[in-house]
């Protein structure tokens, strides 16, 4: 916890978020380790980091993992993790609406706003734009989410498909 603290005297009251983690616990069809071993060698430590943040500080906690990881999230809020992200809807068990359902009152949800895998680089303007507003609606209903695309925006994405993601997150018209 000394470098937590070194830290905070350094940034003192400049910051709201504090990135913890980049770890990533899920792959693709499910989680790359059991829970069981989540709990035994990583929920301890991501416990007694977010409690020293949340007792010294304002900030909050946001944690990176991609992957399946609906498995994890009971325990990451039980850690004191504030923030997920991202949410990587092309992964199994990542179903928009039962995340929401089930965490939305829980943790923030950073991500998830278009699909990066597929729908971004693959989808017409209009499949991009239907998908940004779907997401938008589920993941917005009552706070607690930060609009972002799944993951990194590859450059491979066209142009087009850019600019209508960014106009439905502004308000634009297309």
């Amino acid at each position: 916890m000394e470098n937590l603290k070194l830290y905070q005297e350094a940034v003192q009251d400049r910051i709201d978020v504090i990135v913890m983690s980049g770890t990533d616990f899920g792959a693709q069809n499910g989680p790359m380790i059991s829970p069981e071993i989540y709990r035994e060698l990583f929920k301890p430590f991501h416990e007694k980091m977010n409690n020293w943040i949340h007792s010294h500080t304002h900030w909050k906690t946001f944690y990176h993992t991609c992957g399946s990881i609906l498995a994890f999230i009971d325990d990451f809020i039980e850690a004191g993790i504030d923030i997920l992200n991202p949410v990587q809807l092309s992964a199994a068990h990542m179903n928009p609406e039962i995340l929401k359902d089930m965490y939305g009152k829980k943790i923030v949800f950073w991500g998830g706003g278009i699909n990066t895998q597929n729908t971004l680089p693959f989808g017409t303007p209009q499949e991009v734009k239907e998908e940004v507003n779907r997401l938008i609606k589920i993941f917005s209903r009552d706070g607690g989410y930060v609009f972002a695309p799944v993951h990194n925006i590859q450059g491979d994405v066209p142009v087009e498909n850019l600019m209508v993601m960014f106009d439905e997150v502004t308000g634009k018209p297309s």
